[in-house]
């Protein structure tokens, strides 16, 4: 893909594996951040840049930082963060929500392709230069567990661990 899109999608919303990647987020925190979803419904935001060194010291004490790591990239690296980062309109926020300024052009093309490449993968079709509003991942039928552990991991779809025993 080489031209970003011109068509804004309006707000990208979060769905419930999208808040349960944020409420992973804010377990590891003395303090939830404003800019994480809260409820399915709610926008998702694209982070200002260097905003993990923000919520790095809130983080609680003995939580580790590659834990922390590993949630926010969760969060960051998913099919509804990346097409909220591609839309025409996309704004950074600060740790409050806030927005602050506009993702550059190089930026909104780097999360369209890799949007376009998650749905790809999802879909194992062709990619289509057309966006559409990526489907919520199923969880039901998962345990808590496999949920939590699957958010933390960024994994949209549950997989079977028979040798990982709870």
């Amino acid at each position: 893909m080489t031209k970003p899109w011109t068509v804004s999608r309006g707000p990208i919303v979060a769905s419930q594996i999208d808040i349960q990647k944020a409420d992973a987020i804010n377990a590891l925190l003395v303090c939830p951040v404003g800019i994480l979803p809260a409820r399915p419904g709610d926008p998702i935001r694209p982070f200002a840049i260097g905003l993990f060194e923000e919520i790095r010291p809130l983080l609680k004490p003995g939580v580790g930082m590659a834990t922390l790591r590993r949630a926010v990239a969760a969060f960051v690296h998913s099919k509804r963060y990346y097409f909220a980062s591609a839309q025409p309109n996309s704004v950074r926020h600060d740790l409050d929500g806030r927005p602050l300024e506009a993702l550059s052009e190089d930026d909104r093309m780097t999360a369209q392709n890799r949007f376009l490449g998650l749905k790809q993968k999802a879909t194992g079709g062709e990619r289509n230069s057309e966006p559409s509003s990526p489907s919520p991942s199923s969880t039901s039928g998962a345990t808590k567990s496999e949920q939590i552990r699957a958010s933390l991991l960024g994994r949209g779809k549950m997989q079977h661990t028979s040798s990982i025993s709870s």
